[in-house]
């Protein structure tokens, strides 16, 4: 009797796990028809917009802060001189004059006399979102009653201001966004995962969000906004204690009264991390601050991943005899992240390698688990060289403010020490 109880056990836990399986591939297959249906729909928005042919194009500042010299810097920063655009400024904004990005900004500026420029320094930053310094800065000096952030690590093509700005002919639209697919430049296998997950299962995400509450947050890549709900909310340095103050900005215009949209304009992103290392200290953040900024929506996440279920629900059956329906299960979850790859890469972000993603995204959605496992092991991030604590609500704050990327290494991705 005694000898029994090993196997009892076993049973038992693998019964459990093929539970915990059977739940995690239906939510997620769930989530796949929704992302479906609402990839159909923003396709169906985008040609009704293209049909209609809309003509606004009310003054624009376009914003842009700027860090030091990236790979590729210049032939971006051209992109927005080269605007399909009547009426428009450019504002660069640095930490110190000597900036090697600002230095590309004048250059290219040079190019374009015609069109309007200012380049400002912010010195030692009035935040711990440095980048906020920049934005309120840029804000003051800028002109125009509708600002357009950008990164800096996004291309765009000479129709994107037009599109952007389309919105806001409607007078109750506070703000709008877009949606990005990721580009890697590079060769790296671990660049081309991470810009899987931008154009896959970032955008998949934001496409159910906004199906199901309407859009109420913001994408940094680009967020256009009237001034006057930046000013509404008490300006943007009150966005400069966060990690996330992009979707800090949406949620708070939203909660405001002003409609937050989703443009069905879609831009590069340029994935800069090549190395493996790189790569995951990024991905890591991108979790936890999405874990402080919105806790209850970041904790259901684990349930739209499919994969991970799916190796858990071949491992059960094996257990529990019956290996085929474990393999099928395990196909499944591959298959359909597969087509949710091919649905959102082909419809939404026109994904340029569409073979290569559908066969990544399941790698990725393996990996995006594991992030967001990890994301719950520390409040740490690793942010331009420095050390920070992401707080309550994504509130951010410095813990070692010396520290540099070459003392921490992969640290942020450990446990606090004890």
């Amino acid at each position: 009797m005694l000898s029994l109880h090993p196997l009892l056990i076993l049973t038992a836990i693998s019964k459990g796990l093929f539970i915990i399986a059977l739940i995690g591939l239906v939510s997620s297959s769930v989530y796949a028809a929704l992302v479906t249906l609402a990839a159909f729909g923003f396709a169906h928005r985008r040609q009704r917009r293209l049909r209609q042919n809309i003509s606004f194009s009310p003054a624009l500042s376009l914003l842009k802060p700027l860090h030091g010299r990236e790979p590729d810097l210049e032939q971006r920063l051209e992109g927005f001189f080269r605007q399909d655009y009547p009426s428009y400024e450019i504002l660069f904004c640095a930490r110190e004059g000597d900036d090697l990005g600002l230095q590309v900004a004048r250059r290219v500026a040079q190019k374009y006399p015609h069109i309007p420029v200012q380049f400002l320094t912010t010195g030692e930053p009035a935040y711990t979102n440095a980048k906020v310094s920049s934005l309120e800065l840029m804000a003051d000096a800028a002109h125009a009653d509708i600002l357009v952030i950008s990164d800096s690590d996004v291309r765009v093509t000479p129709e994107y201001l037009r599109e952007v700005a389309a919105p806001f002919a409607d007078n109750r639209i506070g703000l709008a966004t877009c949606l990005y697919r990721g580009i890697a430049d590079g060769k790296s296998f671990w660049s081309r995962l991470e810009a899987t997950a931008m154009s896959i299962e970032m955008a998949a995400g934001v496409l159910v969000a906004d199906r199901i509450e309407g859009m109420q947050f913001a994408l940094g890549p680009t967020m256009a906004v009237r001034r006057e709900c930046v000013q509404e909310i008490g300006g943007f340095g009150t966005l400069g204690r966060y990690c996330a103050d992009d979707f800090v900005l949406g949620n708070r215009i939203a909660a405001r009264g002003h409609s937050v949209v989703l443009s069905d304009h879609v831009i590069d992103h340029i994935v800069l991390n090549e190395g493996f290392w790189q790569s995951m200290k990024h991905q890591v953040r991108w979790m936890k601050s999405t874990r402080f900024s919105r806790p209850k929506g970041h904790f259901g996440t684990a349930l739209t991943f499919s994969v991970p279920f799916g190796f858990l629900m071949c491992v059960a059956c094996t257990a529990l005899g019956s290996p085929v329906l474990g393999l099928s299960a395990l196909i499944w979850s591959i298959s359909t992240r597969m087509l949710l790859a091919a649905v959102v890469g082909k419809t939404v972000v026109k994904e340029r390698s569409l073979l290569r993603t559908m066969l990544l995204y399941p790698i990725r959605d393996l990996m995006g688990f594991g992030f967001w496992a990890v994301s719950y092991a520390s409040n740490r991030i690793l942010w331009r060289g420095e050390i920070f604590e992401l707080l309550r609500d994504g509130v951010m704050r410095r813990y070692l403010p010396e520290a540099s990327a070459a003392r921490i290494g992969e640290e942020t991705l450990l446990p606090p020490r004890a």
